[in-house]
């Protein structure tokens, strides 16, 4: 039988946002594929994803102090959900998380924590302007209520996690333009989908996801002739290091020069939201109140150029500094993950806007990535630039990618090309086990070699270079014109010079490529195409 918590301890607030993030990743397109309130921007997976990962890398932050109290990881989480807020939904979970946070600080068992539910609710609604039924706050309301007679931690997760999936499907029948459209709200959506991660983290069970959309909503669909003006052009978005005084004078500004105003923080720092048709009116009234920074403006219809864009460019995180050079210098703009650091969707946007182009290929060449990838990709698209994911899992998959890669010819010829040659790049990795574990190839100890081909251990071995000919010879056995080596600095010369006589004498007609792979790149990646 699974282990049930008894308190929300460090470890579990960390593996809380670890699994928010994770379903959260998984639903992204989904949720975003429902928002139609308050704009049909179709963002809100996106939003609350950036905002989850923000918070979970907060809370990754305090766990490289030798164990951490929980309250200083529930703070965290608050923090980095505050600090890392996107959109109306994100911002409004970042208060419920911080609502929450107020009260599990005194105490994390099921009766603090079905209290912290009604903090968090009573939180959210005093942060929006204007709440509206129907939406992320109905279903945090409803979620409270469930569980406010108490009980043990996973009674009150579970109550919490069922009271807001009831809600949930109730929301088009308060809210007019989702019973148009026929979906529920996409921020309630996102928030049953964070509960939902709780309560696995508490239980050890995994929840039932929500069923799907029947169809993809767009703008046309929720919005009719008769819903009136089509609302403010700009979306912003600052944090604001203020007095609260300043902060209720800000409100009453904000609120008069637009709307889905949400402000939330406290203790100096908030995070201000707004849709306004004058953007710089909305930036000046935080200068007014204090010293805003991290502005971000959104025009809803796209974003202006201000400056000529180069038309395509390539986007590549690649695992070392040698890789980092070989990618730069045929083009691509790279962004290096570290061991045990991959790089947060807000690095990747950061990357696609670094690259300047009207058009961006993006290469995660991690498995791992995907969802934030995508996440970045949306955000980016959200921006006005036009971007592709093709989902390489590794760099040589990337590698092959980029040599394929033509900016003269159309964009999509361009892309499909690109996945063609990346999809047919098999791939391999050696490793070094740093603890006796079971695999697919069967039990490993400490300082064993492992070979593996596709992401799955097929061949534990004792040295580098014996694992790594049999791992070549498997994956050559089912043909092969191209091997691509990338060797870490870390790893012997002699590897490289063994495999490419290796090919060479046992696989007439492949031809081998090597390459320095850099400080902090696996001990050897193989590439076969």
């Amino acid at each position: 039988m699974p282990q049930t918590a008894q308190t929300l301890d460090a470890a579990a607030v960390r593996s809380w946002c670890v699994r928010a993030l994770d379903a959260l990743g998984r639903e992204r397109e989904e949720i975003d594929a429902i928002n139609v309130y308050p704009i049909a921007d179709g963002d809100t997976g996106t939003n609350l994803y950036l905002t989850v990962e923000s918070a979970a890398r907060a809370v990754e932050a305090v766990f490289t102090e030798d164990a951490p109290d929980a309250g200083a990881a529930i703070r965290a989480m608050a923090h980095g959900a505050l600090i890392g807020a996107r959109g109306n939904s994100g911002t409004i979970l970042s208060q419920l998380l911080r609502g929450m946070a107020s009260v599990l600080a005194d105490g994390r068992d099921g009766d603090h924590l079905a209290r912290s539910l009604a903090a968090a609710a009573r939180a959210a609604r005093e942060a929006v302007a204007h709440p509206v039924e129907g939406t992320i706050l109905s279903v945090a309301t409803a979620a409270a209520d469930a569980c406010d007679s108490g009980g043990s931690l996973v009674t009150v997760a579970r109550g919490a996690y069922e009271g807001a999936r009831t809600a949930l499907e109730a929301t088009p029948g308060q809210l007019a333009v989702l019973e148009r459209a026929g979906v529920v709200d996409a921020g309630g959506r996102g928030l049953v989908a964070v509960l939902g991660a709780l309560v696995e983290v508490v239980s050890g069970e995994a929840q039932v996801r929500p069923s799907s959309p029947a169809h993809r909503p767009i703008a046309d669909e929720a919005c009719g002739p008769d819903d009136g003006p089509a609302g403010p052009a700009f979306e912003v978005i600052y944090l604001l290091e203020a007095e609260e005084p300043a902060v209720e004078r800000l409100r009453a500004r904000l609120d008069a020069l637009g709307d889905s105003l949400v402000v939330v923080g406290g203790d100096g720092l908030w995070n201000v939201h707004v849709h306004v048709d004058d953007a710089g009116a909305a930036v000046e009234a935080g200068v007014e109140a204090g010293r805003p920074y991290r502005i971000r403006i959104t025009h809803f219809s796209g974003v202006t150029e201000t400056r000529e864009r180069m038309q395509r460019a390539v986007v590549a995180v690649v695992p070392g500094e040698g890789l980092a050079g070989l990618c730069a210098g045929a083009g691509a703009t790279t962004v290096l993950a570290r061991p045990g650091e991959p790089p947060a969707s807000s690095e990747l946007v950061d990357a696609i806007r670094r690259a300047h182009a009207r058009e961006v290929v993006l290469l995660p060449n991690d498995t791992d990535l995907r969802h934030t990838a995508g996440a970045a990709a949306e955000q980016a698209r959200a921006e006005g630039i036009r971007v592709a994911l093709i989902p390489t899992r590794a760099a040589v998959q990337g590698i092959a990618a980029l040599a394929v890669h033509e900016p003269d010819r159309r964009f999509d010829e361009d892309v499909v090309a690109m996945t063609a040659a990346a999809g047919a790049t098999r791939y391999a990795e050696l490793a070094v086990a740093e603890r006796q574990s079971f695999t697919s190839a069967g039990v490993c100890q400490a300082g064993d070699v492992l070979g593996l081909i596709e992401g799955d251990v097929a061949v534990i071995g004792q040295d580098l270079t014996t694992t790594a000919r049999t791992v070549l010879d498997r994956m050559l056995s089912a043909g092969g014109e191209l091997v691509t080596l990338i060797v870490a600095d870390e790893t012997p010369p002699s590897l490289a010079t063994a495999l490419e006589r290796h090919v060479r004498e046992t696989h007439l007609a492949v031809d081998t490529a090597t390459y320095r792979g850099g400080v902090g790149a696996p001990p050897l990646l193989i590439g076969v195409e």
